[in-house]
């Protein structure tokens, strides 16, 4: 019988932080998979920076729990499992890379030096170079070191590549894929490219309005859903067809006379199907996230795929 606990690298219950100016997130329960790539999404404030920062026992709950492979993130046992980048990526600028990696390996009992060099070494950055000398791809390169470096079982990613243009963005996320397949690693990964997490993340955690309103299997989450467009029906106000069953409106739109809609299924028949004036398919991912988060209302209570 396969442990829980094992097989779930991140766990919140009922999680909740609340700042002064109210809540950042409120009543989450989520179980994110051991060595899965976890897409972390949601708009600007929906609460995926504070996430982090509980996860990494930066910051503690206000209310709720939550546990890295079932260890409280201020742990020993949980840190020394967590690494975490965050998208400033704060380095010394007066150290060299070589006193940077050195620092690393002081402060972590688990260190890997072969990697973070080779890490290095592969972008052609010299060891002698001081860190306020290099470009903000070569500075991405000597951070990602440091997280490697650490062995992490677990890699916390908030934005990591944002600063970045399009070229050295592709050259750091094949690193960060060829260091995780390599390795094993859990990795949760903010951002908001959605066609970039697409190509790489196979698990899903939407916030919005500090509380989870998608989460599950990525492949599991499209198959459960359908795109469906044709023209307007007047049978309901919404122009969609009647006959949808148990499907759940999760997004509708009207351009002219033509209707847009992600329909929640979830394995459900929907007679509307067999209408031919109506054209369904299994959305992208990218086409599902941004439907949710167009659409999704304060409040809006967790739903959760199948795994």
């Amino acid at each position: 019988m396969t442990d829980p606990i094992a097989s779930t690298a991140l766990r919140a219950t009922r999680l909740g932080r609340r700042f002064r100016s109210g809540w950042a997130l409120r009543d989450c329960d989520f179980d994110l998979p051991a060595g899965r790539i976890t897409a972390l999404v949601g708009p600007n404030g929906a609460g995926k920076s504070t996430l982090f920062h509980l996860a990494t026992g930066l910051l503690r709950p206000t209310t709720g729990e939550i546990s890295v492979f079932g260890a409280d993130p201020v742990t020993a046992e949980a840190r020394d499992r967590t690494a975490f980048l965050a998208q400033d990526k704060p380095l010394y600028p007066r150290f060299t890379v070589d006193e940077t990696l050195r620092f690393g390996r002081e402060l972590n009992r688990d260190w890997d030096q072969a990697t973070a060099e080779r890490i290095v070494r592969a972008g052609d950055i010299s060891l002698d170079a001081r860190v306020g000398t290099l470009s903000p791809g070569q500075c991405t390169r000597v951070a990602l070191a440091l997280a490697f470096g650490k062995r992490p079982g677990l890699l916390l990613l908030d934005e990591p590549l944002a600063d970045l243009d399009p070229l050295v963005r592709i050259e750091a996320m094949g690193l960060v894929m060829a260091e995780v397949a390599e390795r094993g690693i859990t990795v949760v990964l903010s951002s908001h490219v959605l066609s970039e997490l697409e190509n790489v993340c196979d698990h899903v955690l939407l916030l919005k309005h500090g509380g989870v309103r998608l989460q599950g299997d990525a492949q599991q989450l499209c198959d459960d859903h359908l795109l469906l467009t044709g023209r307007a029906d007047g049978s309901r106000e919404d122009g969609l067809p009647p006959g949808l069953g148990g499907a759940t409106v999760v997004e509708s739109t009207v351009t002219g006379r033509q209707v847009t809609a992600l329909l929640r299924t979830d394995g459900h028949p929907v007679d509307a199907l067999a209408d031919d004036r109506w054209v369904t398919e299994i959305p992208s991912l990218e086409d599902l996230l941004l439907a949710y988060l167009r659409s999704a209302p304060a409040g809006t209570a967790t739903t959760e795929a199948a795994a």
